[in-house]
């Protein structure tokens, strides 16, 4: 943890923050189901059906178009830092479907009556130079004056589509393994009412997924997604019961940032976290008390991946097992 200065702090300026402004995925969920949509069949490899995600075009015989885009408004203070968060985090998707990012482009909305247009160019910047290290073309985008600062990207990649990683290809049986701790959730909101930076936190925002995405290929993974603002509860749920498994969780074995448990303790729980918990409960059985649970469902930024199977140098959070009367369970 340290102090920064920053001339204007951009957390102050938006209602949410980071992946935890997200719509609660019960909302988004029934929403959706009222809505056409393109379902997975033919060439449509990966669609709406599961919510995966990014959707998967096949476009020739060995290869496989991946689209996905994300935005949200400011995690952290810093311009510099928010912008390599928010690429960081678009590029995920892209990752957690065991693809490489191409190209991208840029998706800004700022205040510019609240907040000098000119810092826009360090969060821009931001963006670019993580894309830089991705390897992923930055190529334009699009600004709108808006009342809540937004950034992210709209991001293109490749696959093979014979190796994808799918939320819905999870079998019993197989260990679960986490790339990142978890804790980002509860850290940021601390840091946007208090000003308290989290350098750890931002170094975990801003590594890529790119080395775990191409470990769990060379281990033969195929089922796999990232944590991001429904928690580890929330997308380990999505990915359970879409592979038509139940999971366990062993609480003890899930890593967490420093300060994190101290924070969730002195009450900077994000809505986006409560409100993930919520969701689960009804597909959830528990031997551990309600402040465990908060942070398993934490609401997180530029999250790790959640694959099924396992991979050296990251720790085993539990197992998929066959279909029980609860999706999730943590011991």
């Amino acid at each position: 943890m340290s102090s920064t200065t920053v001339s204007h702090r951009l957390t102050q300026y938006a209602e949410g923050g980071g992946c935890a402004c997200k719509v609660p995925p019960g909302e988004l969920e029934r929403v959706l189901a009222g809505l056409p949509g393109a379902r997975a069949g033919g060439n449509l490899l990966v669609g709406i059906d599961q919510g995966d995600d990014a959707t998967a075009v096949r476009i020739e015989g060995d290869r496989a178009l991946l689209l996905t885009t994300d935005f949200f408004t400011p995690v952290v203070d810093d311009p510099y830092d928010w912008g390599r968060i928010a690429a960081a985090n678009a590029l995920s998707d892209i990752y957690a479907m065991g693809g490489e990012p191409v190209v991208a482009v840029n998706l800004l909305a700022w205040p510019r009556d609240r907040i000098p247009f000119d810092l826009a160019a360090d969060v821009l910047r931001g963006g670019s130079d993580v894309c830089a290290a991705a390897g992923c073309f930055l190529a334009g985008g699009h600004s709108i004056d808006d009342r809540e600062p937004k950034y992210g990207l709209a991001v293109t990649g490749l696959a093979d589509p014979d190796r994808l990683l799918r939320n819905d290809a999870g079998v019993a049986g197989t260990p679960l393994t986490l790339t990142k701790p978890l804790g980002l959730g509860v850290l940021n909101n601390r840091h946007k009412a208090t000003g308290e930076r989290f350098d750890q936190a931002v170094e975990v925002m801003t590594a890529l997924n790119r080395d775990a995405s191409r470990l769990a290929l060379r281990q033969g993974v195929r089922c796999g997604t990232d944590v991001t603002g429904f928690g580890l509860l929330g997308h380990l749920y999505k990915l359970a019961r879409a592979s038509g498994v139940s999971a366990v969780v062993d609480a003890a074995a899930v890593p967490y940032l420093d300060g994190a448990r101290q924070s969730l303790a002195q009450g900077y729980v994000p809505g986006g976290s409560r409100r993930n918990l919520d969701w689960v409960r009804p597909q959830l059985s528990s031997e551990v008390d309600d402040d465990e649970l908060l942070l398993l469902a934490d609401a997180q930024t530029s999250g790790g991946l959640l694959v099924a199977g396992e991979l050296p140098g990251h720790p085993v959070i539990g197992e998929l097992v066959p279909r029980a009367d609860q999706v999730l369970i943590v011991r």
